[in-house]
């Protein structure tokens, strides 16, 4: 096992588990991004714990908040969510020096097509699917190898320059990258006791997201393509995988 409090692991997971979910259940029409955040910080801060966006990177919100066509690094603001938006929670935090990332997506109210229901179901199934290929020995491209699979059997395809990461002691680690396809240059072997966060970015048509040149931060779909994304911090066993952000 490598040098980690898991302890102290299990308990940022536990907490960042803790808000996604209320954020989650408090997505609803009529509710603003920023509304969806204060919630999120009240709960990190209630917990002892600090958002990783801010103190790594200054991002102005406590958590990221996505949109529809908005891939990933949606910024929490005064939009009102509306019936039937694909709304995307992504919190990750810090606590005693021990980072947890975590993602969820939710439709607000009733879906406005069976496709959107079906795009956030295969989302979670990509998820599980790239989960089960996770222990000490396994090269890390056969987690997006089978987040892949599931996802082109399923219609949808998936977003390139959006990855899973390594994660600990910082927020990005080693391996720097757990794309959601099969990538030859992923081929470093899994270690027992890393610390990794999986995570899928599904589309229904668009491969590529582009960064908001006037914001700097938000990443969405050049073609509107709705994006659904969900995502766990986990620790690689010998034998499989922890789950540090389930919830209760």
């Amino acid at each position: 096992m490598l040098d980690y409090d898991y302890d102290a692991l299990r308990e940022i997971g536990k907490i960042v588990a803790i808000a996604r979910d209320e954020m989650a259940k408090a997505v609803r029409p009529g509710v603003t991004t920023k509304e969806l955040d204060d919630l999120g910080a009240k709960i990190l801060e209630e917990h002892g714990a600090q958002s990783a966006p801010i103190v790594m990177y200054a991002f102005p919100g406590a958590t990221c908040i996505s949109v529809n066509e908005v891939a990933a690094h949606g910024i929490p603001g005064d939009y009102v969510i509306k019936e039937g938006d694909i709304v995307n929670v992504d919190v990750s935090a810090v606590k005693n020096g021990y980072y947890s990332d975590t993602g969820k997506t939710v439709i607000a109210g009733e879906a406005k097509r069976p496709e959107d229901v079906r795009l956030v179901e295969v989302s979670l199934t990509a998820l599980e699917k790239g989960l089960e290929k996770v222990k000490a020995g396994t090269k890390v491209n056969q987690i997006g190898k089978a987040i892949y699979a599931e996802t082109r059997k399923s219609g949808f395809t998936v977003i390139r320059n959006l990855a899973g990461h390594g994660l600990g002691k910082t927020l990005h680690g080693e391996p720097e990258s757990i794309s959601n396809y099969f990538s030859r240059e992923e081929n470093q072997l899994l270690k027992e006791g890393q610390v990794i966060a999986v995570e899928t970015f599904i589309s229904t048509g668009d491969e590529f997201c582009v960064e908001d040149e006037k914001d700097g931060w938000t990443l969405y779909t050049p073609n509107k393509s709705l994006v659904s994304q969900f995502e766990h911090s986990v620790i690689v066993l010998k034998d499989g995988y922890e789950i540090l952000t389930k919830a209760d």
